[in-house]
């Protein structure tokens, strides 16, 4: 269980041989311990979210109830600390914060969740202890009654999150925590990936009974020997081998909306994948076609790079809706992320980005987006050797004018490329004139970075005609009235030659690509 500063309880519910266990860390709201609570709330099943009764949401408290949002499927609210309001108005102050909990959890998945009020600790830290706490007799009858038997699968690898470690003299090193995955019997070897060791399970406790086997959700003690425990204070132990060292991945990524301001690609992140929390490096990008690939990502795909994470207004979430529906907002996206330090994860882990470097007195929330990995590469020289596999593209385009017409299906333009350009990289590219006619460029004409455009299906007289008028304005000059305003009306129509292309952003040769 991870480190708690408040409070804490575990409740045990049996049923014939089946075992419920619902564990309820207290969550401090700063960075350090942050970190832990992202990766602590995978293992929980029912949240408690403890609300200080004269004060309301904090940012903190906000920050787990979005970490439970994206970890937990149930929650109970609990209003501390009702001894701190005046007796005659006490029950009129607790019906007015439920209320306002209750709004608050509106929009969230936790909607109808219950909520009571408590005194955990009635007149403080400092208060004797023949004060008798208040309403917890009713929290754990609730928190009973809100216990279930989550679906457990004992297939699969066996993973577990360790939270505590320490030796006992004559016995071994214990490992505690939670199986999230596969099971685990006496004899079994596990590695601790992160320092590369095997070792041979020893002896295995659950809640002070020795066991000899547990399963995925299981709350256990893991005895190992010749294992020193100031090596591993939290982490994961998995069966050997069934875990990568992942120095990037690609994520399947939402935004949480109450994070302020735009996520911009290249900006860097605290990254936490599953319990790991690394410094990282993010690139944005979504299908250009606006469909759906639910928690999947195909390397034979082409996708669109993002500046930024693009999403609506939490506050005016049907005109979002709407603009998704149009197509103007991509329906799904993913993220690169590429870590400063290996991780080592499953897949399909939980993937959580934050800014914990904020002032926690800032009022603002830290978390910014979440996802699932659905790619990763172990490769250290992965920019070299996997990123080339990425079709992430940037659509590219540039603008130049016809200077001239030399027949009727060729046209010389300018104002495209600098006079130092390597002509011979563009000939052979598709070109459109802002007339609607279609051409190729053949190659280069004099010095000075003009070039040839040839026009297949020719000039149409509307076109010739346009470009005959200014051709003979610029070789008459300004003479006269009516040639300056002819000279006008032709300025105001240029024929603008547009060189429309992608190139792939990992390509390390640069390629222009047209459909």
């Amino acid at each position: 269980m991870p480190p708690s500063s408040g409070l804490s309880l575990e409740v045990s519910a049996r049923s014939k041989t089946v075992v419920t266990r619902v564990l309820l860390p207290a969550c401090p709201g700063h960075a350090s311990l942050i970190r832990t609570i992202i990766g602590g709330a995978q293992i929980i099943d029912l949240m408690m979210l403890v609300i200080d009764v004269t004060k309301g949401m904090q940012t903190q408290s906000a920050e787990c109830l979005l970490i439970g949002e994206i970890t937990c499927p149930k929650m109970v609210v609990v209003l501390n600390k009702i001894d701190l309001l005046p007796e005659g108005k006490r029950q009129a102050a607790v019906e007015k914060m439920t209320k306002r909990m209750q709004k608050t959890l509106e929009n969230t998945r936790f909607q109808g969740s219950p909520i009571i009020p408590v005194a955990a600790k009635p007149g403080g830290p400092e208060a004797p202890e023949s004060q008798t706490a208040q309403g917890i007799p009713e929290l754990i009858e609730l928190l009973k009654s809100q216990t279930y038997l989550p679906k457990r699968d004992p297939g699969g690898p066996f993973l577990m999150a360790v939270d505590h470690c320490f030796s006992i003299r004559g016995q071994g090193t214990v490992m505690t925590g939670t199986l999230l995955s596969g099971s685990l019997s006496i004899n079994d070897n596990v590695e601790i990936p992160a320092l590369k060791m095997t070792r041979k399970v020893k002896s295995m406790q659950m809640f002070h009974k020795p066991v000899t086997s547990a399963m995925q959700g299981d709350r256990v003690g893991v005895c190992v020997t010749q294992f020193d425990p100031k090596l591993l204070e939290r982490g994961l132990v998995c069966s050997p081998e069934s875990l990568r060292t992942l120095h990037a991945a690609i994520i399947s990524v939402r935004k949480i909306p109450y994070f302020k301001g735009s996520i911009h690609t290249k900006a860097k992140f605290h990254i936490t994948v599953g319990h790991e929390t690394v410094m990282g490096k993010v690139t944005f990008f979504s299908l250009p076609s606006g469909e759906v690939t639910e928690n999947s990502f195909d390397f034979t795909q082409e996708y669109l790079y993002q500046e930024e994470y693009h999403s609506g207004d939490p506050k005016v979430e049907g005109k979002a809706n709407q603009q998704v529906a149009d197509g103007s907002l991509p329906r799904q996206q993913w993220a690169l992320l590429e870590f400063e330090k290996p991780v080592t994860c499953p897949r399909n882990c939980l993937v959580i980005g934050s800014k914990l470097d904020t002032d926690i007195h800032a009022n603002t929330c830290r978390l910014a987006f979440h996802g699932v990995l659905l790619e990763g590469f172990e490769d250290k020289k992965y920019p070299e050797t996997c990123l080339p596999k990425l079709k992430i593209f940037k659509v590219k385009q540039k603008a130049g004018q016809v200077e001239r017409v030399s027949d009727d299906y060729t046209v010389i333009g300018r104002s495209l490329f600098k006079k130092e350009t390597n002509l011979q990289l563009f000939v052979g590219l598709k070109v459109k004139l802002s007339s609607g006619e279609a051409g190729v460029i053949e190659g280069g004409f004099g010095q000075s970075g003009k070039f040839k455009v040839r026009l297949p299906g020719g000039l149409s007289e509307e076109t010739k005609q346009l470009l005959s008028i200014t051709s003979k304005r610029k070789s008459k000059g300004d003479k006269g009235d009516a040639t300056k305003e002819d000279d006008g009306k032709a300025e105001k129509q240029p024929i603008t030659i547009i060189l429309a292309f992608k190139r792939y952003v990992f390509d390390p040769q640069k390629k222009m690509i047209q459909s």
